[in-house]
């Protein structure tokens, strides 16, 4: 099923060949991002907005 020989992470080969799916590094790193982007407004959505003082 796998004809690529499972290379470490460890050995410093890139991200991309933890899971080798084909997708390169930039892939991870734009999923990275959304689920931040993501957790930020989650976060923001949970906390109260403090009303001005008029």
């Amino acid at each position: 099923m796998y004809n690529n020989p499972a290379v470490p992470a460890a050995a410093g080969a890139g991200s991309g060949t933890l899971a080798m799916t084909g997708a390169g590094d930039v892939f991870w790193f734009a999923l990275a991002a959304f689920a931040l982007l993501a957790l930020g407004l989650a976060i923001k959505r949970i906390i109260p907005v403090r009303g001005t003082k008029a």
